[in-house]
């Protein structure tokens, strides 16, 4: 039997990685000669620099910036010096997982750390850069980002603005005369797996900020300011990409960097997917599964574009996708829509929390164990 091992992070629990070994022992417990393909996958959030590095040889740089809200860390980047590409996860300077609960806060956080990055790697001489988003604790438009390339943003008085959420609402001009000359001679790649719009009841705000800390009204100031602040890049700069799929990523500021650096988008999947040289892949061998899966497969999940991408893979080559989950908030029959033929929930319903994420591996094994056996 062979199988494709491409499962996501189970958050908070397990690393891909993790989840990968646990897999791999589970069906070598029931077919001890299976040949596995593991991938690292990514999707553009947490854990991207770790699956750029294990497909590409890449420098591994350290570099004094700020966290989301503005105290000075060291964070790293990964460079490609023979080809001057850069490689910076967003989450590393700008992440949720910087903050303790109670210093989350999607108004005062700022994504001006990854900027920092950015620019250390324009200085470094890289002229195309791919951002991993996801995993970030900032809901700012990436406005942060610009800034810490001279990009001011500016309020009704003409004074500058520090680029956090609370502060959208009151640009009314932005200032590029300052901006870093690198920036223009430099391809910006934005790397990211969801598909939301900068604002509205799917946008940034509504759909991820409760998470950064923000309060039902503290979405509804932040999504007015990400209207503001698509307003007047549509005034200034005669151009919109407020409803462009993706443009809500990372608290907007997939948004930004199309807007302000003129970034391409690319899918977290497939940018993964094609490091791994995976299509290469399934027409060399007989591939019997795709094996995925998350921590909390849910609606969201579904707006994401991993296991969607996996699901095309498996259909592209008759290849049948099981997906593994720690919690399961949507039913089968959605799933089977979406491309997956089975889903395995692994948690001890009888058990807490943190019981199941303590012994997710354990769990993770045993149920991938019992699939294989009761299926033959």
């Amino acid at each position: 039997m062979r199988v494709l091992l491409a499962p996501d992070k189970f958050k908070g629990s397990l690393t891909a990685g993790e989840v990968v070994a646990a897999l791999s022992r589970g069906i070598r417990s029931i077919f001890p000669d299976a040949t596995l393909h593991p991938i690292q996958a990514s999707d553009g959030g947490d854990g991207f620099l770790d699956a750029v590095s294990h497909y590409r040889k890449t420098k591994l740089i350290v570099t004094s910036c700020e966290d989301p809200l503005g105290r000075e860390i060291k964070a790293p980047f990964r460079v490609d010096p023979e080809i001057g590409e850069a490689y910076i996860e967003m989450a590393q300077a700008a992440g949720l997982v910087l903050l303790s609960p109670e210093e989350r806060s999607a108004m005062k956080t700022s994504s001006r750390g990854t900027g920092m990055q950015l620019r250390e790697a324009l200085k470094m001489g890289c002229h195309s850069i791919f951002i991993g988003l996801g995993g970030s604790a900032t809901n700012d438009g990436g406005t942060g980002m610009a800034e810490a390339l001279g990009i001011r943003f500016m309020d009704a008085r003409g004074d500058q603005l520090l680029p956090t959420g609370q502060n959208l609402s009151l640009i009314q001009s932005i200032d590029y005369s300052g901006m870093l000359p690198e920036v223009r001679k430099t391809r910006f790649t934005a790397v990211n797996d969801v598909n939301n719009p900068l604002y509205g009841p799917y946008g940034a705000a509504h759909v991820y900020a409760a998470q950064k800390g923000a309060t039902t009204e503290e979405i509804e100031l932040l999504d007015q300011g990400l209207r503001q602040l698509n307003h007047v890049v549509q005034q200034q700069l005669g151009k919109s990409h407020a409803h462009e799929a993706g443009s809500g990523a990372a608290g907007g500021a997939a948004f930004g960097l199309k807007s302000f650096l003129n970034a391409q988008f690319i899918s977290g999947t497939q940018f993964i997917l094609e490091l791994a040289q995976v299509q290469a892949l399934l027409k060399k061998e007989k591939i019997d599964y795709i094996l995925t899966g998350e921590g909390k497969i849910d609606h969201q999940t579904l707006s994401g574009k991993w296991i969607n991408g996996l699901a095309e893979l498996g259909r592209q080559h008759n290849i049948p996708i099981i997906a593994v989950c720690g919690l399961l908030e949507v039913s089968s029959a959605v799933l089977k829509e979406n491309g997956v033929k089975h889903v395995i929930e692994v948690r001890d319903k009888s058990q807490s929390l943190e019981y199941n994420m303590k012994n997710a591996a354990a769990l993770v094994e045993a149920a991938i164990a019992e699939f294989f056996r009761s299926t033959g």
